[in-house]
């Protein structure tokens, strides 16, 4: 114990000596030539010593690796596929030995009501059983009982219909001959799709059906088998040795032959130009087996013609790297510590600029390391200390200016309101109907559009407004213009955004030209369609010309109104309703022009969305 503790106190000692010596070995030293010698003395000489026994050791490593990380992937594929085939197998089975449906297939069916009841059961029962796992193109349960119909959707009969690259009979034969009561096989000429089938045999041992399982070969094996190694191959075989997938869909339905099986089995004899064997016993190349269930066998081929050239290739890598980053870093140390100091001594004279108040203060940058976070972040301190103080300093006039435009849009409405008040009385006293209507209608058309105070507004109130300002181009052009009305009255109490109509039809007059129509007509229709509110206006007049139409869809041209064009209605409607919102417009150059929008049917007042 005494041994012990001198020990101890024997090694603090010499620690001790050893930072003094290091300490004053580099105390008159710069920053960076601290960080050299600790660079030569802690990285350069030690990488050099252990480089030359760590490339050695790196090749022959990679080797085992290469096999290690290849036996854990074979092996987690046979588990993947292993467990794909069980779950489809254990389908397969439920259905085959469901006792109900057993004892349906075997019954003798007088009554037609009995024989809709199993087909019910049946539809009932497995329709939603054929759905259970992915990858499944169809699923089928055939019978042979005279007396059952087939309903064409999950009950059949075997006859000389298509199925599977074979007839039904065929097929049902070639199953029954089958010893195996479960078998996997694929699709003569379609490599895309795989067959499950399953005999179904009543308590006797008689067989009175098959269950037929079509398989999306992409979904059962597609992910699993198409890229499974770098320049590699894997092989799914059944106990006939008979291949069901693999890499290269061509080889399925062939036979594999190997040297030798898991199960100790010999190579049948072939001959290697048989195009229906895919022979690898003589392969040079790496070869894994590992068995599933039910005789199963997945075969894995690794290409190793490139792990040579791979040994090579990352000796002369290794060697390289080392050599050139050991020759560079020591100038790429110098240069960064350099730049380092440089950096933080520019830092420090500017945060002595700022401190004097000279706000408009930077550092130019354009590392993004942590200095460069650090000299962005003292930028935007500057920029926001320099903006404070003059918006501290603008804020008594915004504030006044404010007051002012809040008081004039108060003082212009109530000035229109008061002037045509006093219109409409005059008019009264000299009992003038028509200047009264007028009036009343622009009364009622600057109600709306003056009301800086809403956005939305429902639509029995737009309609109204579009109304006032048709009553006043009536006015105005007395007799020229029929309006029609196509109008659901469901939809009057759903919202929209105000003044949506009113240029529309404005643009009629305008630039449609509909006054110089004979016969004009302007048509408005609002419609509630489920969940959707549709509004269109459309007229006679001159329509739009095609080149003009593509602008003002892209957005290039201000639109058919005057103030408020497509584009400022289409930003309105994103305003509140996103992309469920649609504008569109159809015309015939001098025939007629439809503008018809589409929104959500909202019967609640609707808000600006954040994402707008």
């Amino acid at each position: 114990m005494i041994y012990s503790v001198e020990k101890g106190e024997g090694a603090l000692r010499l620690g001790l000596r050893l930072d003094k010596w290091i300490l004053g070995f580099t105390r008159r030293m710069s920053l960076r030539g601290k960080i050299v010698v600790l660079f030569v003395m802690i990285l350069l000489l030690p990488t050099l010593v252990l480089s030359s026994g760590a490339v050695y050791g790196v090749i022959r490593s990679f080797h085992r690796s290469y096999v290690n990380t290849a036996e854990e992937a074979v092996q987690q594929t046979a588990q993947i596929v292993d467990f794909s085939k069980k779950s489809y197998d254990l389908l397969a089975v439920r259905t085959a030995t469901d006792g109900e449906l057993i004892a349906r297939l075997g019954r003798e069916y007088a009554d037609m009501t009995e024989v809709v009841d199993t087909v019910n059961y049946v539809d009932r029962t497995f329709l939603i059983t054929s759905k259970y796992l992915p990858g499944i193109a169809d699923f089928r349960i055939y019978h042979t009982n005279e007396t059952l119909v087939q309903d064409g959707q999950l009950l059949w009969r075997p006859e000389d219909r298509m199925l599977s690259g074979m007839t039904e009979r065929a097929w049902y034969d070639e199953a029954k001959r089958s010893q195996s009561p479960l078998f996997w096989s694929s699709v003569p000429g379609n490599p895309n799709q795989s067959v499950i089938t399953r005999k179904i045999i009543d308590n006797t041992g008689n067989l009175i059906g098959m269950v037929y399982i079509l398989l999306n070969y992409n979904a059962v094996f597609g992910e699993v088998l198409d890229h499974p190694f770098n320049d590699g191959s894997l092989y799914i075989v059944d106990d006939a040795k008979r291949i069901l997938a693999a890499t290269d869909r061509a080889d399925i339905g062939k036979r594999l032959q190997l040297q030798a099986w898991p199960d100790g089995s010999a190579p049948a004899a072939a001959s290697p130009e048989d195009g229906s064997v895919v022979d690898l016993t003589g392969t040079k190349d790496m070869l894994m087996t590992r068995p599933l269930s039910s005789h199963w066998t997945l075969v894995a081929l690794m290409r190793t013609k490139h792990l040579d050239n791979q040994n090579r290739t990352v000796l002369i890598l290794i060697v390289g790297i080392i050599t050139f980053f050991l020759l560079l870093s020591l100038s790429l140390m110098t240069t960064i510590v350099r730049n380092i100091v440089r950096r933080i001594r520019k830092l420090g004279t500017r945060m002595a600029d700022l401190s004097r108040g000279e706000f408009e203060a930077a550092v130019r940058y354009s590392e993004n390391d942590e200095l460069g976070e650090l000299e962005n972040r003292f930028n935007s301190m500057s920029e926001r200390l320099g903006k404070l103080v003059e918006d501290i300093t603008k804020s008594g006039l915004a504030e006044k200016e404010q007051a002012f435009k809040a008081l004039q849009a108060q003082i212009n409405p109530h000035f229109i309101y008061n002037s045509l008040g006093l219109l409409r009385w005059r008019a009264m006293d000299a009992d003038d109907q028509e200047q009264i209507r007028i009036i009343d209608a622009l009364t009622t058309f600057y109600r709306i559009t003056l009301n800086n105070q809403i956005s939305v507004i429902r639509i029995r109130d737009e309609l109204e407004h579009v109304r006032a300002y048709l009553d006043i181009c009536q006015f105005r052009y007395p007799g020229r213009v029929r309006v029609e009305w196509e109008i659901d009255e469901e939809a009057l109490d759903f919202y929209t955004i105000k003044t949506v109509l009113q240029p529309i039809v404005e643009n009629c007059y305008l630039h449609g030209a509909i006054t110089r129509r004979p016969g004009a007509v302007i048509r408005i229709a609002v419609s509630r369609e489920g969940g959707v509110m549709r509004m269109s206006v459309h007229d006679n007049g001159q329509g739009i010309p095609a080149a003009v139409l593509r602008d003002i869809e892209r957005g290039a041209h201000v639109g058919k109104g005057s103030g408020f064009g497509t584009p400022n209605i289409k930003e309105r409607l994103a305003l509140y309703f996103g992309s469920e919102a649609a504008l569109t417009i159809e015309s015939e150059p001098g025939a007629w022009t439809r503008v018809s929008i589409a929104f959500p049917a909202c019967i609640a007042e609707p808000t600006i969305r954040r994402e707008a």
